[in-house]
């Protein structure tokens, strides 16, 4: 009877495993398609966490399920359970897998971290580097790789606005080579904003006055979405940017064709409703500081 246990225990371990195994393999289908090369280092994380957190859920469910069904008490027991008494073995063994289970979840994700490179607001603030710039570099995948394009980012109350220093061009909207590194250098004219590309799993926070060159490499063709992940303000929403990633022959063709563009006012829709509020059209019931006026570029989406 006491090996049939120890089997039946062992079955049950190993199908628990196995279920949070796949459930974990399952995670990867939850977030958008991986655009860059570094999304893999977040989703095999994500994959982690969602292995072990189902590891727990399904044990635990599984042993109270297991315990109400077989070992309850007679409908009509009233009496008090057996006298047990504590057990010293058991009371170390529930304490020290859950710490070691954090720590093997911080020591982890601090590797992610570290690896991915992101700098935090406080962290920037207080590098005191020659003229505030401080780099932040995703981890290539191939570490002999050099950034081939060089890309300003300049994030304002409210609009993206992407300068080509080697063409002389601007844009609202960002285009990218697959497959080739780039580098951004992030700056912001007035508040905290945060470029956020989901697709990309990048964020990286842009602090006033100061220059943070970001590292990656998109992977995938296709258009996505850029936002700000942090609140700027009342037309917050609409700090929104179309990120296009194509193939390095389409990419400088597009550079080529922006390039014969001349100069004009984008389209800003922060810009236009406080232009339709300041006129009376529409009226939102609060103060709000003024759009800056719609920026000059060469391509606008």
């Amino acid at each position: 009877m006491k090996i049939w246990n120890v089997l039946r225990l062992i079955v049950s371990a190993i199908a628990l495993t196995l279920i949070s195994l796949w459930v974990g393999q399952q995670a990867y289908s939850w977030l958008p398609p991986q655009a860059a090369a570094e999304s893999q280092l977040i989703d095999d994380l994500f994959s982690f966490l969602v292995t072990l957190g189902a590891f727990i859920f399904v044990g635990v469910t599984a042993t109270i399920i297991y315990s109400v069904t077989f070992h309850r008490a007679g409908r009509y027991d009233f009496k008090d359970g057996p006298p047990i008494e504590g057990n010293i073995t058991l009371e170390v063994v529930w304490t020290a897998i859950p710490i070691l289970v954090v720590l093997w979840i911080a020591g982890y994700s601090y590797q992610v971290y570290e690896q991915m490179a992101i700098r935090g607001p406080m962290e920037i603030v207080h590098l005191h580097t020659p003229m505030g710039m401080e780099s932040a570099y995703a981890a290539p995948v191939d570490s002999s790789t050099e950034p081939v394009e060089n890309i300003e980012v300049d994030a304002k109350q409210w609009a993206w606005v992407f300068r080509y220093p080697n063409q002389g061009i601007t844009s609202t909207e960002l285009h990218l080579p697959s497959d080739r590194r780039v580098r951004l250098a992030l700056q912001s004219e007035d508040v905290i904003h945060g470029f956020y590309i989901p697709a990309f799993r990048l964020k990286q926070d842009i602090i006033p006055k100061r220059t943070i060159d970001f590292e990656f490499t998109p992977i995938r063709v296709g258009k996505y979405q850029l936002t700000d992940s942090q609140f700027s303000g009342t037309y917050f929403a609409t700090m929104q940017a179309n990120v296009v990633v194509e193939s390095p022959e389409d990419y400088d063709k597009w550079l080529a064709e922006v390039a014969t563009q001349k100069p004009s006012p984008a389209p800003n829709q922060a810009f236009a409703e406080y232009t339709q509020e300041t006129k009376g059209l529409i009226k939102t019931g609060w103060a709000t500081v003024e759009p800056a006026q719609p920026p000059l570029v060469n391509y606008s989406n």
